[in-house]
């Protein structure tokens, strides 16, 4: 306690230490405003106050200086201050802005609002060309709290994440801050190198602000946030928006500033509401504070999200820039919420940058030396927004939880209590860890691996696992592992296992070797989930699932080669079996339903099999190449950026030899093609193209053929790109050549959101189509409408389509129920 408090009382006579000038910036009530911008006259030195009201200006000259305080709804002043020594406070009293209508001659024809708006639009893109390019310092805070957090969320133990959580399970469980340098050209380049990170609780963590992440731009016609956001200045705002005139006011350069009223048209639309300055004349921002919800975003434990930010007039460059912006948020989820907010303030433009061929590249972000190794002195002399009383008692009480945390004696006597075996831990699955150590074992739950197939009638499943995370911040690991297996009906028994090692987390090397007898699909892209045949199976009389016995022995390896290109190899020896069905019995039996055998070729002959048994040599090799990949360097490791702006590429080559039967070697060559294409307030599209070449392969085994994304149980999961949703999972799996079509586009409020009454449900309209060429054979075609973000409140998971399928000249068509997660 006593320490705590010293070391609070240590950074308050810090703060006032090392700040300048400071002091407290208050309405004309008394109470404090925060995030209000304070600069001096010639902007070269600026800061923005606290949560608190609270500021400090890094103002180290003496003599006369013009302080300027500005906030958005306030009257903007000037105060003029003699500074003979430091620290020097100066407090601020703000007046609101009075607004009036008095200085704009309204035309009964037209409201006054739309015609600046429309100059807005007008003037949109010449505007935004003049942020074309620049670089400037950042520097970013976040902070998340959590109220009534519950103990568990779906099972599983939360903590108190990291010390964040009291009493009433409520507190702060993320705050970190950032000093950077950035650099942004249009359309896509930027740069971030961040001088000095500080997270709360981790003084070797890294922060999880980005200045790319913070930058919103209302210039552009979207802002991308989960969905593509419609600006209130869009070249098409006025189909989303109406505008109404609050007021103007002039600004200290004497320019007419209008303060506009956003209101949604449709409240469930990809839009903002709220107030939107707009200077006259120049048709610049002047500040926005636009708020949007969480039904907006499609992101149901939001709550709402708002922007403010805040612009000053640059002369220089005859520009309204921005100097602060603050996104906040509140969410709620499962009884418990929270609210956080992300504070960037941007000072030492530079909007003619001597940018070259060099000066951008594939890395967006990385770190400067000792980046998150800075004290605290170098933070109170650098950081220009001041901590509140809340913030400056996490980072003390976070530290001193560390250091307790982080000891020896205290993970001990944690994996004590947490290692203890209960009797539930037979049921439900037991693990064992030595966090000093980062060393992990674990055994399934029995009861989740419960299955019933006709194959091996009930069985389970119990995996082992035992983990050593390795590295300073245990980014790498080693794994052992094991699967047993038995099943009732079959009365047979197997066991697998492998061995698994990442040895770093630049380019990601990966070694695998596996071995062992297990149960395998004939269909490798496994389009049936035990659970989802066990629901069919019981409940349904329909056994999809086909399975063979594998015994094998495979080693792999993988890593990027260079940025942008990931190889992967493998070798292996496979003994194929074909299996049958070991019962018959049904749990309700249906008259017009009955199992199928094991074959899918022959699912009437249930003494038949699918191949004969064999062994087989298979070598692979498989790519992934990103054009145009990003990265951010951490310390610690590599970690791609993954954009849209060019397909992701796929492609392999697969050789099959020494096989026992000549007939089933073989080799196949694979090429993959994927990509999402955003387009604005129209939605996004997604396609899929791929296709195989087989060489040798007339008569190979069945477990080898192309085999598709088959469905028939009329339930989808995840995306549908890629998928056939009223195929037969076997009916078109071939030997020969082949090329595959998938895509969707997802319309999200472009089309469904204008429709009257339909709008209030916020939903998404989606059209598909998929296509399957085999030679040989006439293809195989599926064509779908549905509408997503179907669900009750918060809940929006489910999906419903119509999906059409056409073969031969046939046409089935049938409801499609999607699940997402």
């Amino acid at each position: 306690m006593f320490k705590n408090f010293f070391c609070i009382l240590f950074l308050v006579i810090n703060f006032q230490s090392f700040s300048q000038v400071t002091g407290k910036v208050s309405n004309e009530e008394g109470e404090p405003l925060p995030y209000v911008n304070i600069y001096t006259e010639n902007g070269n030195i600026g800061t923005t106050t606290n949560a608190e009201g609270f500021y400090e200006l890094k103002l180290n000259t003496t003599g006369d200086h013009t302080l300027i305080f500005q906030f958005l709804g306030y009257k903007t002043i000037k105060k003029k201050v003699s500074i003979e020594k430091f620290p020097f406070e100066q407090n601020a009293t703000l007046f609101a802005e009075s607004t009036s209508l008095n200085e704009i001659t309204v035309d009964a024809n037209e409201n006054p609002a739309n015609r600046i708006i429309r100059q807005a639009i007008n003037f949109r893109e010449i505007n935004a060309e003049k942020l074309a390019s620049f670089t400037a310092d950042f520097y970013s805070r976040g902070l998340w709290r959590i109220e009534n957090a519950p103990e568990k969320i779906l099972g599983q133990d939360i903590g108190d994440l990291g010390g964040g959580l009291d009493s009433t399970r409520s507190g702060i469980v993320y705050l970190s801050e950032t000093i950077s340098e950035i650099a942004f050209q249009k359309p896509d380049d930027f740069k971030e190198k961040i001088i000095a990170s500080k997270v709360s609780g981790n003084d070797n963590g890294f922060s999880l602000n980005s200045a790319q992440e913070a930058y919103f731009s209302f210039y552009e016609n979207t802002l991308e946030i989960n969905s593509e956001m419609v600006s209130p200045i869009a070249e098409y705002a006025f189909n989303y928006y109406k505008y109404q005139l609050e007021g103007v006011f002039y600004d200290n350069q004497g320019n007419l500033i209008n303060k506009i009223r956003v209101v949604p048209r449709r409240e469930n639309d990809r839009v903002f509401s709220g107030l939107i300055y707009i200077v006259e004349d120049l048709w610049q921002i002047y500040g926005v504070e636009l708020s949007t919800t969480g039904k907006a975003l499609q992101i149901p434990p939001v709550e709402e999200i708002v922007f403010t930010q805040n612009y000053k007039y640059s002369p220089e460059n005859e520009l309204y820039i921005q100097i602060s912006q603050a996104v906040d948020f509140s969410f709620k989820m499962f009884g418990f919420g929270g609210n956080g907010r992300f504070t960037a303030v941007y000072s030492n433009y530079n909007f003619q940058p001597d940018f070259n061929a060099k000066s951008f590249g594939k890395e967006i972000l990385s770190f400067g030396d000792a980046a998150n190794k800075k004290d605290s002195i170098y933070w109170e002399e650098i950081r220009p927004v001041p901590l509140t009383t809340e913030e400056i008692e996490d980072y003390v009480k976070k530290d001193s939880i560390q250091i307790v945390r982080d000891s020896k004696p205290y993970k001990d006597s944690i994996d004590h209590v947490r290692n203890k075996f209960g009797l539930t831990d037979v049921l439900f699955g037991y693990t064992y860890q030595n966090s000093w150590k980062n060393r992990y074992f674990s055994i399934g739950a029995p009861i989740t691996g419960i299955a019933f197939n006709t194959v091996q009638g009930w069985n389970t499943n119990i995996d082992l696992t035992y983990s050593q995370r390795t590295g300073e911040d245990q980014e790498n690991y080693w794994q052992l592992s094991s699967n047993m297996s038995y099943g009732l009906s079959e009365e047979r028994f197997r066991i697998s296992g492998g061995f698994r090692k990442k040895f770093n987390n630049f380019t990601r090397p990966l070694l695998e070797i596996e071995g062992g007898v297990k149960t395998a699909q004939i269909n490798n892209l496994l389009p049936i989930s035990p659970l989802l045949n066990n629901i069919t199976t019981i409940f349904f009389e329909q056994n999809y699932l086909k399975l063979y016995e594998l015994g094998y022995a495979k080693i792999g390896y993988g890593q990027e080669i260079f940025t942008g290109l990931r190889l992967n190899s493998r070798m292996s020896w496979e003994n194929r079996k074909a299996l049958v069905n070991h019962t018959n019995h049904v749990f309700i039996d249906r008259e017009d339903k009955m199992y199928t055998s094991n074959n899918p070729l022959q699912p009437d002959n249930f003494g038949s099999l699918a191949f004969a048994e064999h062994d087989i040599m298979k070598f692979g090799l498989s790519g992934l190449v990103v054009f145009g990949q990003k990265y951010m360097s951490y310390p610690n490791g590599k970690y791609n950026v993954y954009t849209n702006k060019y397909p992701r590429l796929n492609f392999g080559w697969e050789k099959a030899f020494a096989a026992s039967i000549d007939d089933y070697n073989f080799d196949l060559f694979t090429a993959e093609a994927r990509q999402t294409l955003k387009l604005g307030n129209k939605g996004s599209f997604s396609y899929k193209i791929n296709g195989g070449i087989f060489s040798n392969a007339e008569d190979i085994s069945l477990v080898d053929y192309k085999h598709f994304d088959a469905n028939q149980t009329r339930i989808g999961f995840g995306s549908y790109v890629g998928k056939f949703n009223l195929m037969p999972y076997y009916q078109f799996s071939t030997n020969r050549n082949f090329a595959e079509f998938h895509a969707e586009h997802d319309f999200q409020g472009w089309v469904l959101g204008k429709m009257p009454l339909i709008n209030k449900l916020n939903l998404n309209l989606i059209v598909g189509a998929h296509r399957l060429s085999t030679a040989g054979t006439n293809p195989y075609s599926e064509y779908s409408v549905g509408v997503d973000n179907l669900g009750f409140g918060k809940f929006r998971v489910l999906r419903l389509d119509y999906v059409i399928s056409e073969f031969n000249g046939n046409r089935d068509g049938s409801f499609v129920f999607g699940l997402k997660f």
